[in-house]
């Protein structure tokens, strides 16, 4: 049977759950100090994985940006980078973009109806694979657990955090809070409706609470949950 990986979500928020604001411009909700812990779980995991439309969006390199943090992960016997992952039902995507181009491999996980369109698009950029004619999330963790992934690291959007939280598929939440309020509806939020497990009574179990400079970050187990 294949092992899935241990899937850690990540985010970075502020004090009344959102990712982002409205602006064109991507919000800094972190700081330099909180960065680096990023760097460090990006480090330790085995691949990243975001939305297409997080890509779209904000156009991140997803890269371990330590050189010490690389050289270890190779004096370990892993590539320099974890693989990058993204999920895509439209397939949507564009070559341009900077995920493509740095780091090692990059894989897409998509559907029947657009796995052609993606390879069509991306060519060898990146290994495209398809989990049917749904996107089935234990399907894709299945998948990654075939190619040895051991350890997730989940950075987003909203609706995959939904997703993944709504199916019970996350072993940890990893979420750094900022002293800041968006108060935009239009903006990204954190999580969406959903019926998560347990209702809206069910405790998460809190592994760790920490200060890192002006922002608070907070460690939670969703599968430990108490009624």
């Amino acid at each position: 049977m294949t092992t899935r990986p241990y899937v850690i979500l990540s985010a970075a928020m502020s004090v009344d759950g959102y990712l982002d604001d409205a602006s064109l411009e991507r919000l800094r909700l972190s700081n330099a100090a909180d960065f680096d812990r990023v760097d460090q779980v990006r480090a330790e995991s085995d691949a990243i994985l975001i939305g297409a439309t997080t890509m779209r969006k904000d156009n991140p390199r997803l890269l371990v940006n330590s050189e010490e943090r690389r050289a270890q992960r190779v004096a370990e016997g892993k590539p320099a980078y974890p693989l990058k992952v993204t999920v895509t039902r439209t397939g949507d995507l564009s070559a341009d973009l900077n995920f493509w181009h740095h780091g090692d491999e990059k894989l897409v996980v998509t559907v029947d109806d657009a796995v052609e369109k993606v390879r069509a698009t991306l060519g060898d950029l990146a290994d495209v694979i398809s989990v049917g004619p749904e996107l089935d999330w234990d399907l894709v963790l299945d998948e990654l657990g075939r190619r040895g992934i051991g350890r997730l690291m989940v950075e987003g959007g909203g609706t995959i955090h939904t997703q993944l939280m709504a199916a019970d598929l996350a072993d940890e939440v990893h979420l750094a809070i900022a002293p800041l309020l968006v108060g935009q509806p239009e903006a990204a939020r954190f999580l969406g409706t959903a019926d998560y497990p347990g209702g809206s009574t069910a405790r998460m179990k809190v592994l760790e609470v920490r200060a890192i400079d002006d922002v608070v970050f907070v460690r939670y187990a969703p599968k430990e949950r108490t009624a």
